[in-house]
């Protein structure tokens, strides 16, 4: 998910839609104990642009959405299942909402603390659709979680599903462009929307490390839950906003090219490390009572040293002071170093399923320290002084010593030597001229 490129839906207009549906419903449905059935038909951005944009421009893509949508819902009810089907596209057109169907269920979700979960829960509760509210942990595109905006995302739903009388509460968790967080990353989000589900008004006031420490890791010393907690509020710490995610793992996703010519304000780095380091500190003192224990310390390192590793990789692409560790060697080995502890730690708890595309996004970060042949040059050219060691001249033998062929003295071997040396000093007067020229 995340590359918007269309059209990726299906088209509503084409009978042959509809049919490749019921035939995946008759094989699928069948294995399934659950009576009710989310269809998805979430997040449609393409509908009218391919070939059934005729068709929506005469009708509206709105209709053309809902009324596909009715004809799900008797594929669904005809096998005997309840219709789950996610709320975002209807929730734009609030007139429509009431031809929905009785005995569906919308699932309103988004993940942001500021989620307008009032106003949309207030949209379905007036047209008399049962819906349930869908947070979500705030775990994906974050590397190491995002703390405050679960807790607030978390709150916001539960409050405003009790406001409206929603049918239930959906906690998710997702895995965009690889999934770079390990399964602890999660427990955070998954204690706290279990609690606030489930009680709310016994569990708001909650101390939320200390209740994740408890149940989540079985660490009755609370340094788990708190590394967990802090960890997961290093998104806050570079003072830039992303919809969505955090920066640093943006830092890791995109390319130098890319993050050099962003517009965004560049996070203090330096001060990034610092606040890493300072999360982490207390898992030395943990004592959790789980047979995984030393899996999830792994895990949890492994996590903070990609998050460490975004920001040296932030640093060599802003050229920052305090960045000096961060050449595109030392980078190169330290991504391959955790790509190796990340393979271990995913088979570890997971089926190999999906390793492969997500090790390869981290590939393609490490890539970068070896296809830029002019970040080496780049970076901390403001501070760094170029002398004549950087540019030795050459100077050719003087004697046969060395310059042999077989055994025996060569004297065209000397004459090589000094056409090289010629041919480089060339070139070292010229890129001398250069480099000066760019630290002016």
């Amino acid at each position: 998910w995340g590359t918007m490129q269309g059209p990726f839906s299906l088209c509503p207009g084409d009978p042959g839609s509809l049919e490749l549906v019921r035939g995946l419903y008759d094989e699928l449905l069948p294995h399934f104990s659950s009576k009710q059935f989310n269809v998805g038909c979430d997040e449609t951005f393409d509908l009218g642009q391919g070939r059934s944009k005729e068709e929506c421009l005469r009708r509206g893509v709105e209709r053309v959405y809902l009324d596909y949508l009715l004809k799900i819902h008797r594929e669904v009810e005809e096998r005997g299942y309840t219709m789950q089907f996610w709320g975002d596209i209807i929730v734009h057109t609030p007139e429509l909402i009431s031809e929905l169907p009785k005995n569906s269920i919308a699932l309103e979700w988004g993940y942001e603390a500021d989620h307008p979960f009032d106003e949309h829960g207030a949209m379905f509760a007036s047209s008399g659709i049962p819906f349930y509210v869908c947070p979500g942990t705030s775990s994906w595109t974050s590397i190491a979680g995002r703390t405050d905006n679960a807790v607030g995302n978390l709150l916001s739903a539960a409050e405003n599903g009790l406001k409206h009388g929603a049918a239930g509460y959906l906690n998710t968790d997702w895995g965009d462009h690889g999934h770079w967080q390990a399964l602890p990353v999660s427990y955070l989000g998954f204690a706290v929307g279990a609690a606030y589900s489930w009680a709310l008004e016994a569990n708001r006031d909650m101390d939320i490390a200390a209740v994740v420490s408890t149940h989540a890791f079985r660490d009755p010393t609370g340094s788990m839950g708190r590394v967990a907690y802090d960890l997961g509020n290093i998104y806050k710490a570079p003072e830039v906003t992303v919809h969505n995610g955090s920066a640093l793992f943006w830092t890791l996703q995109r390319p130098f090219e890319q993050l050099r010519k962003s517009e965004r304000p560049w996070p203090r780095y330096a001060a990034l490390l610092e606040a890493i380091d300072g999360a982490m500190a207390p898992i030395s003192h943990a004592r959790m009572q789980r047979p995984d224990a030393a899996l999830i310390v792994r895990e949890y390192e492994n996590t903070a040293r990609l998050l460490r590793h975004a920001c040296l990789r932030g640093q060599l692409a802003a050229q920052q002071q305090g960045g000096e560790g961060a050449t595109p060697e030392a980078l190169d080995d330290d991504m391959r170093d955790i790509i190796r502890e990340y393979e271990d730690i995913w088979l570890a708890r997971n089926r190999p399923g999906g390793l492969t595309d997500s090790v390869a996004a981290l590939e393609k970060a490490r890539a970068d320290y070896k296809s830029d042949s002019t970040i080496t040059k780049r970076v901390q050219t403001n501070t760094r002084v170029v002398s004549e060691g950087d540019f030795a001249p050459c100077k050719p033998a003087n004697s046969l010593a060395g310059h042999t062929w077989q055994g025996t003295p060569c004297p065209a071997l000397i004459f090589l030597d000094t056409l090289i040396c010629i041919l480089y000093n060339s070139f070292r007067s010229s890129k001398k001229a250069t480099l000066k020229s760019r630290l002016k």
